[in-house]
């Protein structure tokens, strides 16, 4: 079996993509940092241990992965953040009929491969993803792309109730999707695309 790579030259070979990952998940520059370098400070405690089952930057993901989790659980227990999920009254007049059911009428997404494609559908969702409360945007982040199931999020949130997830989610997704049909769809309909 092959010796793992030598320990120094893990961030030379691994910060830039574990520094995007970071980033991508906390939107913060410098907790990226810091849960990168706490990554490799772990994996380099860890490293006498590791089994060499997966590849090193597998390995060194894994960490940062739980390094995130743990970033999250701890920032929300200390800030004792108050998911408010309302929705305001011009949102929920736009999407729901008088009896709270959903309306049909959504603007059509026209080409939906060639806008996940698009950079610059992909910059304004990162427009519409900053305009969230920085805890709901890391909510949708760690259920969308990293799947957490609605009882690990309630853990990392300190959520009563999985219910109370899937509706602050449901919210989130509302209040993104009517940022993109301002700021995306109603332009690309407007310039043919």
């Amino acid at each position: 079996m092959a010796s793992p790579p030598d320990p120094e030259q893990w961030l030379n070979d691994f910060g830039d993509s574990l520094y995007r990952y970071a980033l991508s998940r906390t939107q913060n520059p410098e907790i990226a940092e810091d849960l990168v370098q706490d990554t490799l400070l772990a994996a380099l405690q860890a490293e006498k241990t590791f089994a060499q089952k997966s590849s090193v930057k597998t390995w060194l993901f894994g960490i940062l992965k739980h390094k995130i989790l743990d970033h999250f659980r701890k920032h929300y227990k200390e800030a004792n953040v108050s998911f408010d999920d309302s929705i305001s009254n011009d949102l929920r007049q736009h999407y729901f009929d008088e009896n709270d059911h959903w309306q049909q009428d959504f603007p059509e997404w026209l080409n939906p491969d060639k806008s996940l494609e698009n950079h610059q559908f992909w910059t304004t969702f990162r427009i519409c993803l900053d305009t969230l409360p920085s805890h709901q945007a890391s909510l949708f982040l760690l259920c969308e792309m990293e799947g957490l199931t609605a009882k690990e999020l309630c853990k990392v949130f300190d959520m009563k109730t999985t219910n109370n997830v899937w509706v602050t989610l449901s919210r989130i997704r509302m209040r993104l999707r009517a940022c993109l049909e301002s700021r995306w769809f109603e332009k690309s309909t407007d310039s043919g695309e």
